[in-house]
This record gives structure tokens, C-alpha cells and sequence, in this order.
């Protein structure tokens, strides 16, 4: 034992999605993220990652959660060259990146399931 405080290293989000091959093919393909770990047969869990964010997915036949409630924010160094390979990849984005009043400039993806995920940058000089 240490005097040391215990510390947070990481985090993940959970989607629960109602097809999961449809979406680990989404957020592989189009949102660029590399497939880490896959459980079950059939498969029932997968952990994603891009760069240093991670999501994970659980089909919703093994749980009780509805699919499409949740929601991610993710911060990014340049958000216009980010909406730009992920439309060229086939994403379909609710809105363009813009500048908001509450400091970010951002754009929003929804799965087929309703999953949000947000991509953003603060504005500067706006901290």
C-alpha cells in the first residue's frame, strides 16, 4: 500500500447496438476505428479503438438496456479534417462543423441505432 491516491488511467464508452456486425463494420470502416477484442459466439461484445478513444459495443440481445441511448464526445486537434475523411469514408453527419457559442467547434454523427457521437475542438481564444 501506498499513501499514493488510487488513479483513473482510462475509460471507455458502452453502445448498445442492435446489430453488431452491422455496427463493428460502421465504426471500422467509416469511423476509422481498429477492432481490439471480440467476445461470444455468437458475437455479443467488441472493444474499439482510434488513436487514444475507446468504444466498446454490446449487442443488445444480452442485455437489458435499450440500443441507441448513448451519446460520446470526442476532442479532436483538427475537427474540419476530421469531417472530411470520415464523409469521404461514407459517415453522414447531422450538421458541418461549426463554431458554437459555448467555446467548440463541432459536428455530430448518429448510428443506426440513434448512438451519438460528437467531434470537437475548442474554439481559441475563446478558453
Amino acid at each position: 500500500m501506498t499513501d499514493e491516491p488510487p488513479m483513473l488511467v482510462g475509460s471507455a464508452t458502452v453502445f448498445v447496438v442492435s446489430d453488431i456486425v452491422a455496427s463493428l463494420a460502421y465504426y471500422r470502416d467509416v469511423l476509422g476505428f481498429a477492432v481490439t477484442f471480440e467476445y461470444g459466439t455468437p458475437l455479443s461484445y467488441v472493444c474499439l479503438c482510434r488513436d487514444d478513444v475507446a468504444l466498446h459495443l454490446l449487442a443488445a440481445a444480452g442485455t437489458k438496456r435499450l440500443p441507441g441511448h448513448g451519446g460520446l464526445c470526442v476532442f479532436v486537434r483538427d475537427v474540419d479534417r476530421l469531417y472530411a475523411e470520415l464523409t469521404r469514408r461514407g459517415a453522414r453527419p447531422v450538421n458541418q462543423p461549426q463554431d458554437r457559442d459555448y467555446g467548440m467547434r463541432d459536428f455530430d454523427i448518429v448510428d443506426a441505432d440513434g448512438n451519438q457521437v460528437t467531434f470537437g475542438m475548442g474554439i481559441p481564444g475563446t478558453e
